[in-house]
């Protein structure tokens, strides 16, 4: 008898472990499915964040990630100061005080020629030996990747420029006419020097305050968008969809 009630005792108490464990493990279940419920909206609340124009990486990943990002964005504060102070110089020299391309490469390939002459045959009279001057080579890589990455973007253009005369994109033509409409208007206010150096300085300035305020700058963006998207259908409706589409379209199609 005795050894009927402990093994009774015994099943007992292994049925009740077994319950116990599947109650932990139902509770565990429904535990992480709720964090999955919990964490999932936020996620999906990140990922549908707008960013100014569409982009998905960080402004330093945009600017390619190397050494023009960190100039562009401030990195290093003495490289960036140094590379506007330089515009700057160049813009202040071309500009305000109206000097020549041409005159300022010849002023400063005299000046570099008479100290190399003098210093050459200063040091000839003084170690009784010539002096030993540097060759200066250019390395070929570095042009050839520019002269590769000036052809890529060059064709991508000549193939946008071709799929919008083709009128397939009425939006996308019309935003390029307006865009060189108002680059023709800002070219009649300035010459290209200046209006370089202005683009210039943009560039070393609008992004980085992007980055520090782009949690501001992007809700206002997605407003804006909106409402430029709103005022398009209504000048789609009104405008663009009672001009007559012609038989070359298409064709092209």
């Amino acid at each position: 008898m005795a050894d009927q009630s402990e093994s009774a005792g015994s099943t007992v108490e292994s049925v009740t472990e077994k319950i116990s464990e599947k109650i932990h493990a139902h509770d565990s279940s429904s535990s992480d499915s709720d964090d999955e419920k919990t964490v999932s909206p936020s996620s999906s609340a990140k990922a549908k964040v707008f960013r100014l124009f569409g982009r998905e990486k960080p402004v330093h990943q945009v600017f390619g990630g190397g050494k023009p990002a960190d100039v562009f964005l401030w990195r290093n504060k003495k490289i960036s100061g140094g590379v506007l102070g330089g515009a700057t110089a160049i813009w202040v020299f071309f500009e305000l005080l109206e000097y020549h391309l041409l005159t300022l490469v010849c002023h400063i390939l005299i000046l570099a020629l008479a100290i190399l002459f003098l210093w050459s045959n200063a040091y000839t009279f003084i170690k009784k030996t010539p002096p030993r001057i540097p060759e200066v080579h250019l390395p070929e890589e570095p042009f050839l990747q520019v002269a590769a990455a000036l052809r890529i973007e060059i064709n991508h253009t000549f193939a946008v420029l071709r799929d919008i005369v083709t009128g397939r994109d009425l939006k996308k033509f019309l935003i390029v006419i307006a865009g060189l409409w108002v680059i023709s208007i800002v070219g009649s206010w300035c010459n290209f020097l200046t209006l370089f150096y202005i683009s210039f300085v943009l560039l070393h300035t609008v992004p980085v305050l992007y980055e520090k305020h782009e949690d501001k700058v992007d809700p206002f963006a997605e407003k804006a968008t909106i409402e430029i998207k709103k005022q398009y259908a209504v000048f789609d409706a009104k405008v663009l969809s009672k001009i007559p589409k012609g038989p070359l379209k298409g064709k092209l199609a």
